[in-house]
């Protein structure tokens, strides 16, 4: 027996790929239109209305669902701490990128700030009374180490209050849980 090599060129095997591909396609389109033809005939065993049936009256234990008022979904609003009044100075181009007291690398663009005793994470609103501006920093850090100071923020934190200018300034504090 023999054996025949076939040589074909791109374009012939195109070919017949193209011709393999349509061969099937009568037999599907044959599938799909049996299967459009008892959709349409299943559909056709519902009676048609021109308007709308009555509702049913409610009988034995049924609920009527169109009385029921939903519930009311409240917010939660986080509580909040006051921790009085103080002093807010903030650190900036001189830290950055040190080591704070948590271990993070200080980030003077951050919302964070420095605290003497507060425990790391607390999420704390500081408000500048003077402007009304407020801000929410994470405690990663320790001090301020200057005397009268509170609260140490992060240089974008200080100025998103308005206490670059100054250095410093009067601050309302309050914890956020």
């Amino acid at each position: 027996m023999s054996k025949r090599k076939f040589n074909l060129t791109f374009s012939q095997r195109f070919a017949l790929v193209a011709l393999a591909a349509a061969l099937p396609l009568p037999l599907l389109n044959g599938a799909l239109a049996e299967e459009a033809s008892e959709e349409t005939a299943f559909e056709q065993t519902f009676e048609k209305f021109e308007e709308l049936p009555d509702t049913p009256a409610l009988e034995g234990n049924v609920v009527d669902i169109t009385e029921i008022e939903p519930p009311i979904e409240i917010e939660e609003v986080p509580a909040v701490r006051s921790l009085g009044a103080g002093v807010a100075s903030y650190y900036g181009r001189r830290f950055h990128g040190r080591q704070t007291a948590n271990g993070e690398r200080f980030n003077m663009n951050a919302m964070t700030a420095a605290h003497k005793t507060l425990p790391f994470g607390t999420r704390v609103v500081v408000t500048n009374p003077s402007n009304g501006k407020s801000v929410t920093v994470r405690i990663n850090d320790r001090g301020p180490y200057a005397h009268g100071r509170t609260i140490d923020l992060s240089r974008a934190a200080a100025q998103k209050i308005g206490l670059v200018s100054r250095g410093h300034g009067k601050v309302e504090l309050d914890i956020v849980s």
